[in-house]
């Protein structure tokens, strides 16, 4: 995996949902992750994909939640 964080197509943005709670994901662009605040998790993106398995996902803490 390269150290340059890559960018996640916008289009893809708009489409990609949490498939647990049907709710909208945040790009965090830095973290390569999708985040489900709702799910309290965050989903990888891996070479540019993003690994949408709940098995796969970080869950949050209270801290990260708290950030906006």
């Amino acid at each position: 995996m390269s150290n340059t964080a890559q960018a996640i197509d916008p289009k893809l943005l708009e489409i990609l949902v949490c498939p647990l709670t049907k709710g909208t994901l945040e790009y965090d662009r830095a973290k390569q992750e999708l985040v489900s605040r709702q799910a309290r998790l965050a989903y990888p993106i891996r070479d540019g994909i993003p690994i949408m398995l709940p098995e796969e996902a970080r869950k949050l803490d209270e801290s990260e939640l708290a950030r906006k």
